[in-house]
């Protein structure tokens, strides 16, 4: 039994709309072991080992159900079974994740298997260890050899997991504040591995770490963190602290407990959590014993009054006490019979209590500090308390070491309330905590004494959300609401489009259109992303990490989301809704690859976007997988766009107040129409709108189309979509190998990606329709990663529409034979009546294009489809046709790239080396890379 695949799904996939892990996991010989044959035995072993899972209900949908499938006369498959293994040990770790499935993936005994996870690390570590327990409980005579390592232990290897899955999981404080954004809708991102989270989305984002937030001032940070300073600065205002001093040395210490009065308490000027607390101590023994033990933490130690009393967190946010909590160190209490290990033992089966932060309440350890508290006792860990005896484990209450905590806010004094606020704010902090010392929180400090003992910057929220005992308080929403305060926005507008054709060029107008709305979009392309119209990141750009990369952004105020069915189906979304998503076509391209070979599997990927659009789903009526879609989106409206004035099911959605956009025939050509609760509202002639070349570019128009109805679902105003659609052309600079167009040799060069059939076919189409006086000329190739059947579909679509053809491939040979590819485009040419004489067959792109631009005369039209794009433009616009001057520095050609700057080669030089190719030398500061986590080369990759 071995894992053959992984994929993690960080966002909404083909398999689910939230964090999913998928497994493509290989029985073997097991495939012939379910449970039922495994038998109870092994079952018992896996609920003794994992009791949670008796909760699992599996199909019965009730506690148990699990149990009761795997001991059915068959039972269920191991895949099934670490499913829901690997769902348990989340559970176990804190996570409350709840949804699997597994599935047979063809071959026998291979399954795909399906679970949810939160934190990334420790998903992929629970199917890991989930995978080792199934096999460390088989009959050794069927056991996988190699599957569990010597002296491997159950419960050590899952003490490890869960402290491994909280060194990586938000902490409390954090995790409580999340909860409570996502209660408001608010989106958030978390920005490393520790507590740094984003909240909300660009221009309206805020940030937290742990409980400090973007507004807390740096100056009361420190200032809390100064315990001295903090001291003076509250006594100064009259309120209660102790007296206290700084040393540096123990006979420092000394003198100064001496000075103070014993009882003392000796601290880490800098510590937190309680670490290195020492109290009362009433000795010069036990005061240079306590002040070692602080400078463990901090090479300054405080010496301070002890104050008598329970000790007690004060909660302020934003000016205000919301919580008040009574907390206890850890302890047992004796019964006269059990000795002190063994009350920690009974004590830690609270289910209440775990590993760290696992649960309410952290377990009790009998380690060196806790003998040190039993030593002062004058007991042992084999001592026998008497009935009754509190016996203390720690001298601080903190709940990380085991303490507990009771809520008092509803009985605090008011003076001791607005004592808490008035300390806060005389720090400066918008979060604080103050620690608090007092015999009775019910009355007031003026008249039965106690002090402040510190005021922390990041206060811990756990025990206040979740108290041993008492009224949990939900003090995230506060802190939220200072944040956000009711009715400000939180969320940029997000638009996704997808499709396998078009995506680049209706996202570029898309953002285009919505620069011009006064926006600042940014933008995920093929070729990079884009911050207000600035490239800053080169690159194929299209799955979930240059989304959130966009998200993140603190300028953008909206987002454009080109979404290719490679980041789908790689790591799924990087957003878990969209405002507008839109499906342009669904057409032949990647078949073959990473389980999709038909166009239906393929159409269910891209439907994914729609799924979670939660506005308007804009979708093409005029493909029928694409309007089938409909009926699997929540979205409040429904957007067709059609290019077929008479299309039946447009017409009555239209006619029942649907919105649709549809090119309509005019007196003056062809104009686009967007229809909206039952109006018409005509838009723009199609021969106004550049990057259709006067209206003969039909796959542009389409384009254009999409863009406009995905502006107008954006809540963006008409003049700005007229303006914008006005203003985009198909230059190189604003739509980079998009039906690009070169004037300036005495022949005409059209350039494009296109690199499937539908894409090349629509460039040939385009090709007809222009006039020319001369011959048509076109440059060929496919990538090597798509089946035969693809590369000679795209031969078919050139097909007798060209005069003479050249048959190139890519630098990138994907596993083909250097001449494979134009070899199978030959063929195909001439099963299709080409004449061989009018087909040549140039392998190297740079060669191919530079055949093309030599045969080029006065008239003539050269089709090019390039996949280095930079590199192949560059070639056109600094070719020289035989006596003639350079061609004109075109405008819109972009600056090359450090790897660009050496000159291109010509068909007699040899070709430079690939960016990543070995021996080449590109590299980018920081080694950015590409979503597939390739390194980034100057040229757009596929």
């Amino acid at each position: 039994m071995r894992i053959l695949d992984r994929s993690v799904y960080v966002g909404p996939s083909l398999y689910a709309h939230f964090p999913v892990i998928r497994l493509e996991l290989d029985l073997g010989e097991l495939e012939a072991w379910p449970t039922g044959r495994l038998g109870n035995a092994y079952i018992d072993a896996l609920a003794a080992a994992l009791p949670g899972l008796a909760e699992h209900g599996c199909s019965y949908q009730q506690p148990g159900g699990f149990f009761r499938r795997m001991r059915e006369d068959e039972g269920t498959w191991l895949g099934h079974v670490l499913e829901h293994v690997a769902i348990e040990l989340q559970n176990l770790a804190g996570e409350a994740v709840t949804f699997g499935k597994t599935r047979g993936a063809g071959p026998p005994g291979v399954y795909t298997v399906i679970y949810e996870y939160e934190q990334r690390d420790e998903g992929i570590a629970a199917g890991e260890l989930g995978l080792r327990l199934l096999c460390s409980l088989l009959p050794e005579a069927i056991r996988p050899a190699g599957a569990v390592p010597e002296g491997w232990s159950w419960p050590t290897a899952r003490d490890e997991f869960i402290r491994f899955a909280q060194r990586r999981a938000l902490g409390p404080s954090t995790a409580a504040l999340v909860r409570a954004a996502k209660d408001r809708g608010i989106p958030w991102l978390r920005l490393n591995d520790q507590s740094l989270v984003q909240l909300g989305h660009g221009r309206y984002q805020q940030r937290i770490q742990a409980t400090v937030t973007g507004r807390t001032p740096h100056i009361a940070v420190e200032l809390a963190s100064d315990k001295e300073e903090t001291n003076k600065i509250l006594a100064t205002l009259g309120l209660p602290v102790p007296r206290q001093e700084l040393v540096q040395s123990e006979s420092q210490a000394v003198r100064a407990a001496q000075r103070i009065g014993f009882p003392v308490v000796t601290k880490p000027y800098n510590g937190n959590h309680g670490r290195g607390i020492s109290i009362r101590l009433t000795s010069d023994a036990e005061v240079a014993q306590g002040f070692l033990l602080a400078r463990e933490h901090s090479r300054s130690v405080i010496v301070e009054t002890f104050l008598e009393g329970d000790d007690h967190r004060l909660l302020v946010v934003n000016g205000e006490l919301v919580a008040a909590t009574r907390r206890t160190p850890g302890h047992v209490v004796g019964d006269g019979t059990h000795d002190i290990a063994q009350l920690v033992d009974i004590v830690n089966q609270d289910p209440r209590r775990g590993v760290g932060h696992e649960k309410v309440l952290t377990r009790l350890e009998l380690d060196a500090q806790a003998r040190k508290m039993l030593d002062r006792a004058g007991l042992r860990a084999d001592s026998v308390a008497a009935a009754g005896q509190v016996v203390y484990l720690r001298s601080t209450a903190n709940l990380s070491t085991g303490g507990t905590a009771t809520d008092v806010t509803d009985v605090i004094h008011p003076d001791n309330r607005e004592m808490a606020e008035r300390a806060v704010r005389a720090i400066g902090l918008d979060v604080g905590g103050v620690d608090f010392l007092s015999k009775n929180i019910t009355e007031s400090y003026r008249k039965i004494g106690g002090g402040i003992c510190e005021v922390n910057a990041a206060p811990g929220f756990r025990m206040h959300v979740a108290p041993s005992e008492g009224t949990p308080r939900e003090v995230a929403v506060p802190v939220i609401e200072m944040l956000f305060p009711p009715g400000t926005p939180a969320r940029v507008p997000i638009a996704a489009v997808t499709g396998t054709n078009g995506k680049t060029t209706t996202a570029r107008m898309l953002a285009h259109v919505s620069k011009m709305a006064g926006f600042t979009p940014g933008l995920t392309t093929t070729d990079g992303v884009y911050i207000n119209g600035q490239r800053t990141v080169q690159g194929d750009m299209t799955g979930p990490v240059s989304a959130r990369m966009v998200l993140a952004d603190p300028q953008i105020d909206i987002a454009v989301l080109e979404t290719a069915r490679g980041g789908l189906l790689r790591a799924g979304m990087g957003v878990n809704e969209v405002n507008v998503g839109a499906v342009l076509n669904v057409q032949a391209d990647h078949l073959g690859l990473k389980g999709i070979d038909t166009l239906e599997q393929l159409a269910e990927v891209k439907r994914v976007v729609v799924e979670v659009a939660t506005d308007c789903a804009v979708l093409n009526a005029d493909e029928p997988l694409v309007l089938k879609m409909s009926g699997y989106t929540e979205a409040k409206n429904i957007c067709y766009v059609t290019t077929n004035p008479h299309h039946a099911l447009v017409r009555e959605h239209i006619r029942a107040g649907g919105r649709a956009c549809a090119l309509e025939e005019g007196v003056n050509g062809q104009m686009i129409a967007l229809y909206d609760r039952g109006s018409q509202i005509p838009l723009l002639w199609t021969h106004l709108i550049p990057a259709t070349l006067e209206g003969r570019a039909l796959h542009n128009v389409q384009n254009a189309m999409f863009a406009a109805a995905m502006a107008f679902s954006l809540g963006i105003k008409l003049d700005a979509i007229r303006q914008g659609l006005r203003t985009f052309d198909s230059t190189f600079f604003q739509a980079p190998g998009r039906m690009n167009v070169f004037n300036e040799h005495p022949f005409k060069v059209l350039f494009d990606y296109g690199h499937n059939a539908h894409a090349v076919a629509a460039m040939a189409n385009l090709a007809r329709q222009l006039d020319v006086t001369g011959r048509r000329i076109v440059v060929l190739a496919g990538p090597g990663d798509r089946r035969d059947e693809d590369l000679v579909a795209i031969a078919q679509a050139v097909a007798g529409r060209f005069d003479h053809y050249i048959c190139r491939r890519d630098d990138n040979l994907r596993d083909r034979a250097p001449d494979e590819v134009p070899r199978i485009m030959l063929r195909a040419l001439q099963a299709a009546g080409v004449p061989t004489k009018a087909i040549e067959v140039i392998p190297d792109e740079q060669e191919a294009i530079d055949a093309a631009l030599r045969m080029g005369a006065p008239g003539d039209l050269l089709l090019v489809f390039a996949d280095a794009l930079v590199r192949s433009w560059k070639q056109i616009t600094k070719f020289k046709p035989a006596g003639a001057s350079p061609a004109r520095a075109n405008p819109d050609a972009v600056a090359p790239s450090p790897a660009d700057a050496a000159p291109v080669p010509s068909a007699r030089t040899p070709a430079a080396p690939a960016a990543d190719a070995p021996g080449a030398d590109f590299s980018l500061e920081g080694l950015i890379r590409d979503e597939r986590g390739v390194r980034l080369a100057p040229e757009i990759e596929d």
